[in-house]
């Protein structure tokens, strides 16, 4: 009985030493990140773990990309680019105005602020301020209100900071209605300012 314990002591010695070196022996194998190893191929043929084969290669933000790709950063807008985006602060280019006034809403202000921004920016961008009037009034009249209401528009360009060299005002008065119709509906989108831009 007692020679069976002593075998049974060793056994497990011997079993407890195997699986120490087992643990040393994996230990070994598993590449660390200390500095540049050789590991073989399946092949036989050697390759330098120090180098990056570019199959892990992160973003400049430390995100995965995918394929490895490298992230350009895209070049600005050209100004003409700027003036086609369909939306934006550039993009409403029409100032309304309300019956028999050249008075402009905080909101149009807010609006041109952006533009005159834009335009003092840019020495190659030129505006023509085209005003517009509904039908109600004669001619003559009209074409005065349609005048007036683009100086409203020009002198908040130029306190933004435009040149007046890139600023122009013309007055078509009712002559060249956005809307053909003889109701409030249409005369509200008559009574206009346009902003009709020119890259030089």
């Amino acid at each position: 009985m007692k020679r069976h314990q002593i075998i049974k002591s060793w056994m497990m010695a011997i079993l407890v030493a195997a699986f120490i070196s087992a643990c040393a022996t994996t230990q070994e194998e598993i590449p660390t990140d200390d500095g540049p190893t050789d590991q073989s191929t399946t092949d036989g043929s050697a390759t330098d773990g120090g180098t990056d084969s570019g199959a892990d290669a992160t973003g400049l933000d430390g995100s995965d990309t995918g394929d490895g790709g490298v992230i350009v950063d895209s070049a600005p807008l050209t100004v003409a680019e700027m003036l086609e985006q369909s939306e934006g602060a550039l993009s409403n280019r029409t100032i309304y105005f309300e019956f028999d006034s050249a008075k402009l809403t905080s909101e149009s202000i807010e609006i041109l602020e952006s533009h005159g921004d834009f335009i003092a920016g840019n020495g190659e961008v030129s505006v023509r301020l085209e005003g517009h009037a509904d039908e109600r009034g004669s001619r003559e009249y009209n074409i005065a209100l349609g005048d007036r209401r683009a100086q409203s528009v020009r002198r908040v360009l130029l306190f933004q900071g435009a040149s007046s060299d890139q600023v122009e005002t013309v007055s078509y008065g009712e002559e060249q209605p956005a809307v053909s119709g003889h109701d409030e509906e249409s005369w509200s989108k008559n009574r206009r300012v346009e902003l009709i831009y020119t890259v030089n």
